[in-house]
C-alpha cells in the first residue's frame, strides 16, 4: 500500500498529464515483453515484438541492453522515467542524457542491491565517456521497436483517458477526480490509498501531485522510488486489443441483431462511454441503449461502473474475445 499524503496546498496542485509520456510508457512496455501479463490486452503486441525484433538485430540488442535496467518486477531506476510535459520522447531521452552524475550512481547501485549489473553499465556517468549517449539510443531505438507500431493506438487510449478524468474534475473537483480513481485508488481525506506492491508514505508537502495515464501499466499504480522527486502516480488505463469499427453485414449483426452489435462496438472504443455517449454514437433513444447495454451486461459482454454523476459502459473481455472473432469489425 502508498499512502499519499496531502495538504490544502496539495489539493490545489494536481494535475493530470496532458500527453503520454513516452518514456514511462517504454519502461512499462518493457516489463510487459518478458511477462505473460494481459494476454487479451498484449499478447498479440508481445508476439508482434518478438517477430519484429527476431529481423533486427540492432533493435534485439537495444531492448535487451534495456531489460537489464528494467527488471518485470521491483526497483527500476528513478532516472529512466523524469517528467518532461512538453517535447516528447527527444526532451525526455535529452533529461536523461544529462542525469546528475551523483543521482544516476545512486540510482544504479540501488538496483545492483536485487539486479547483476552487466559490465556495459560502469560506463554510465563516467567522465569522459559516451555511455549516456549511447544509453540514450538504446532508449530510442527501443521505443522505436516497442512502441511505435501501436503509437497511435497508445495516444488514442490515454487521449479519451485524460478526456475522462477531466471531465470529472470539471464536473466534480477534485474529491471527485480522487475517488474516481477505484478500485486502483481510496480517497480518505487527507490520504489517498494506493494499490502497490510494497507499504510505504509519500508525503506531498505542498509540491502537489501529477497524475500519468499509461497504456502500459498493469493493474496496479506505479511511482517514483525517490520521495525528493516530483510526485509522480502513474495508472493504468483501459488497454484495449483492438480498434473496432462498424460494419453494416456481419456475422455479429447475425448473432445479436444490428443495434445490439453497434452498442457493443462503441462501448469498445477507447475509454468508458456514458449511456448518452452510447445513445448518440449509434443513433438510437436514451431508453433503447439502456435497455441495450442492460442485455449486454446480463450476457456478460458490457460492465458498466459509476463515475462521479455518470455510469460509465465498457466492454468485457468476453466482448472484445467475441469482436475479435467477428473479423469484418476489426480496423
Amino acid at each position: 500500500m502508498l499512502r499519499i499524503h496531502f495538504t490544502s496546498r496539495d489539493l490545489q496542485n494536481i494535475r493530470i498529464s496532458r500527453h503520454p509520456q513516452p518514456l514511462w510508457e517504454l519502461i512499462c512496455a518493457t516489463c510487459r515483453s518478458v511477462t505473460q501479463q494481459g494476454p487479451l490486452e498484449f499478447g498479440a503486441w508481445r508476439r508482434s515484438v518478438r517477430e519484429r525484433l527476431a529481423g533486427n538485430p540492432a533493435a534485439n540488442q537495444a531492448v535487451s541492453m534495456l531489460r537489464t535496467l528494467v527488471p518485470p518486477a521491483g526497483y527500476i531506476p528513478d532516472f529512466l522515467t523524469p517528467s518532461v510535459p512538453e517535447g516528447g520522447l527527444p526532451a525526455a531521452l535529452e533529461e536523461v542524457r544529462v542525469t546528475p552524475a551523483d543521482r544516476l550512481r545512486r540510482d544504479l547501485a540501488r538496483l545492483r542491491v536485487t539486479t547483476p549489473l552487466p559490465p556495459w553499465t560502469a560506463e554510465l556517468g563516467r567522465p569522459g565517456s559516451r555511455g549516456m549517449r549511447s544509453l540514450t539510443k538504446v532508449l530510442e531505438v527501443s521505443s522505436r521497436a516497442l512502441l511505435e507500431p501501436r503509437w497511435d493506438h497508445i495516444r488514442k487510449a490515454i487521449d479519451d483517458e485524460i478526456d475522462t478524468r477531466s471531465r470529472v474534475l470539471l464536473d466534480g473537483g477534485v474529491r471527485a477526480l480522487l475517488e474516481s480513481l477505484r478500485p486502483l485508488a481510496q480517497w480518505g481525506p487527507p490520504v489517498l490509498e494506493v494499490d502497490y506492491p510494497t507499504h510505504r508514505d509519500l508525503r506531498l508537502e505542498g509540491r502537489g501531485l501529477l497524475l500519468v495515464p499509461s497504456y502500459f501499466c498493469w493493474r496496479r499504480p506505479t511511482a517514483l522510488a525517490d520521495p525528493t522527486l516530483g510526485p509522480v502516480l502513474v495508472y493504468p488505463v483501459a488497454a484495449r486489443p483492438l480498434d473496432v469499427v462498424p460494419e453494416n453485414d456481419s456475422r455479429l449483426d447475425r448473432l445479436l441483431g444490428r443495434t445490439r452489435a453497434s452498442v457493443l462496438t462503441e462501448v469498445a472504443r477507447g475509454r468508458p462511454r456514458s449511456t448518452s455517449e452510447v445513445a448518440t454514437a449509434v443513433g438510437i433513444a436514451l431508453p433503447s441503449a439502456s435497455y441495450q447495454l442492460t442485455i449486454l451486461r446480463d450476457g456478460g459482454l458490457v460492465t458498466s461502473h459509476r463515475e462521479g454523476q455518470h455510469v460509465r459502459h465498457s466492454a468485457t473481455p468476453i466482448g472484445h474475445q467475441l469482436l475479435d472473432g467477428d473479423r469484418a469489425r476489426l480496423h
